[in-house]
């Protein structure tokens, strides 16, 4: 007897299990609200250098701005340079102490904003650019994207701590981990005096937060029979849409970045609660040989789905032959996914698709200026994208296939960003409706490589494949902010990664092979020998993986 056979017996799919999803949606909606939290929390108004005051007889504001500051070639002051000595304006009267004693042979006629900056606090009262001492803004610009890059840094570093530790310890401890450590990083990181300090706090609440993109998804997968895995994947990424829009509601009600990220964090308090009724995997106890414990839920499970099974029904020589059945099975590594030509060619080939979906995702996801809405709206209008985009996916692959859909949706995502690129300033409307567009593709793809992946890999490889894939696409969404720096050498160069990329991934996706109507493998043998089509229902794909 399996494990599949012992949860047909207490329910693969009932009201335990719903309750477990239910449990376990807290945490699918944190994980938006600090992924995408920079676009609040590190925005940067408008702002200029820190003036002096004008003379009190001086009644031309615009005119000591302009006595001050440099013009670009828009026509707008600098945001980041004064002159050195103010400029007389003529027909401008000055007050004794307001007039220029000149600018010296050999000076430099602008320098840095030497007494600070100046910023526009009518959208946000307080963002970590505009924090006094930091002024991420300028020359300093750069540690503000780097935030997001050492966040995601920290992600991948938890990814792979979390995956070892919830094998060794268990899911629901490590997933009580995950909890504490978010909860007082996360206030650690308001109560941030420098930028350093922040940084660092911010790293390893990413290393924290990676805990529950680990440890949810197979917590309620390995509870769920084979026949609705997929139902539960989808429903748990509609919470992280649903966590998208909320964001949008929480940055628009408070604006100031300490108050933000202390709203986004002090839930984790209450997911810390609902463990109490969060069920420990069955099956990880029976592969440490815990039978009791593993006994005790399942009867639970059987009970609340109404299942007439009693002790005899689930008697503990049976569990225990299970376990010995689950101890026996050979541990992969991450080497097999190399070892043979077809698999390392899979392999190679996801790890380009998961860098391209991941960077273009994120690239597209933090930035959101330059759409013709305030920041609110283009938040709001990208989470509600998302919703369609899952429609999309789910007839796509039934009747296109999952590669033509995996490279279409890519394929959709760098034209829009290419076409994009083409439009001229006035065309503000459609600039706005090819970035929504994009950005409905790009969560398209990202939807579409999960359920690809997991049909690639053979059932003994499958959740080492889907790590190794997730750890690749963690590294292309850290790089993604750092992408945004490349618009100082040419404006549009950002965008022109992103899709590029988006393109290579797309590309990259056609040399996969399809799994339509095919067996899933159950060994390397299996992917080795090019298995024939079958009758496979797209219902029964075992969905054992990590979301975004």
């Amino acid at each position: 007897m399996g494990f599949e056979e012992l949860l047909d017996q207490v329910g693969g799919f009932g009201p335990f299990q719903l309750w477990n999803v239910a449990l376990l949606a807290l945490p699918r909606l944190l994980l938006p609200l600090h992924f995408l939290l920079p676009i609040f929390l590190a925005a940067v108004p408008a702002h200029r250098c820190a003036l002096p005051g004008a003379p009190a007889n001086f009644s031309h504001p615009d005119a000591w701005l302009e006595a001050h500051l440099p013009q670009e070639s828009d026509g707008s002051f600098s945001s980041c340079l004064r002159f050195t000595y103010p400029k007389t304006l003529p027909n401008a009267t000055w007050g004794r102490e307001g007039q220029s004693p000149g600018e010296p042979d050999g000076a430099p006629s602008t320098v840095p904003c030497p007494q600070g900056w100046e910023y526009d606090r009518s959208e946000f009262s307080s963002t970590i650019a505009t924090e006094a001492q930091w002024d991420l803004v300028c020359e300093q610009k750069g540690l503000n994207r780097a935030t997001s890059t050492f966040f995601f840094a920290g992600v991948l570093v938890g990814a792979v701590s979390f995956g070892y530790l919830s094998d060794r310890f268990g899911r629901r401890r490590l997933l009580l981990v995950a909890y504490v450590s978010t909860l007082v990083l996360g206030l650690v990181s308001a109560a941030s005096v420098s930028y350093v300090m922040f940084a660092i706090t911010r790293t390893l609440t990413g290393t924290a937060l990676a805990g529950f993109t680990i440890i949810v998804m197979p917590l309620e997968l390995e509870w769920l029979d084979v026949h609705h895995r997929t139902v539960a994947g989808v429903l748990s990424s509609t919470f992280w849409t649903g966590g998208v829009m909320l964001l949008a509601l929480i940055g628009y009600l408070i604006r100031d970045w300490r108050w933000l990220l202390l709203t986004v964090t002090l839930p984790c308090a209450l997911g810390i609660v609902s463990l109490w009724w969060v069920p420990e995997s069955a099956r990880w106890l029976l592969t440490q040989g815990r039978v009791e414990e593993a006994h005790r839920y399942l009867l639970r499970c059987a009970r609340l789905n109404g299942r007439p099974v009693g002790e005899d029904g689930l008697s503990r020589e049976a569990l225990s032959k299970v376990a010995a059945g689950e101890r026996m099975a050979q541990r992969p590594s991450y080497l097999d996914l190399f070892r043979t030509p077809r698999l390392r060619h899979i392999s190679l080939c996801c790890m380009v698709v998961w860098f391209g979906v991941n960077f273009s995702y994120y690239g597209l996801s933090l930035d959101v200026s330059g759409l013709g809405l305030d920041l609110y709206q283009t938040q709001l209008l990208f989470g509600a994208v998302e919703l369609p985009s899952k429609v999309l996916v789910y007839l796509a692959v039934r009747h296109a296939g999952r590669r033509l859909t995996q490279a279409g949706t890519l394929l959709g995502t760098a034209l829009a960003l290419g076409v994009r690129l083409l439009l001229t300033s006035e065309s503000g409307s459609w600039s706005s409706a090819l970035a929504v567009m994009g950005k409905g593709f790009s969560e398209a793809a990202f939807t579409t490589a999960y359920l690809f992946t997991s049909e690639l890999y053979p059932t003994v490889l499958r959740q080492t494949g889907m790590g190794l894939t997730a750890l690749v696409g963690r590294l292309g969404g850290s790089l993604a902010p750092l992408a945004t720096l490349l618009d100082g050498v040419w404006l549009s160069l950002p965008q022109l990664a992103y899709g590029g990329t988006a393109l290579l991934a797309a590309c990259t996706a056609l040399l996969l092979p399809e799994t339509r109507q095919a067996q899933l493998p159950e060994t390397i043998q299996d992917v080795e020998r090019k298995s024939t089509p079958s009758s496979l229902q797209e219902e029964e794909v075992p969905m054992k993986q990590v979301q975004d």
